[in-house]
């Protein structure tokens, strides 16, 4: 355990699409979801050793938070992921260190040649209308 304090008050805001945490000291870090997501825990995201990035993520939205002990929340977003833990220290590791990791994720981006755009999947047209 370390000394990274838990929220007083988590509060997910649907219209800017962010989660918000308070603590005791007025101190409050605001998350955007992208953000959770792709810096989710999860072995998912974090792999064995390696982080795998995660792309096309720009619009995903968190629809379920789930309360595990106390010492952690599930946070389940829209394009399936729920495996991941974020626990009060790892929050704390987030919003203490946002700009750097938010920073270095958009690096990481730029350098594979990838977006946080959503791919788009080509639909299949029917050849015989015109």
């Amino acid at each position: 355990m370390s000394d990274a304090p838990q929220p007083e008050k988590i509060n997910y805001s649907k219209s800017r699409n962010c989660l918000e945490l308070t603590y005791a000291d007025g101190e409050v870090f605001e998350f955007p979801a992208e953000f959770l997501r792709v810096l989710s825990p999860s072995a998912e995201v974090q792999g064995h050793g390696d982080p795998i990035l995660q792309v096309g993520k720009k619009n995903v939205r968190i629809w379920k938070i789930e309360p595990v002990g106390r010492y952690a929340v599930k946070l389940c977003f829209d394009d399936e992921h729920d495996s991941g833990l974020f626990s009060w220290d790892y929050f704390w590791h987030l919003g203490q260190n946002q700009q750097r990791l938010w920073q270095k994720y958009l690096n990481q981006l730029e350098a594979a040649g990838e977006s946080r755009e959503p791919k788009l999947i080509p639909l299949a047209v029917d050849a015989g209308k015109k």
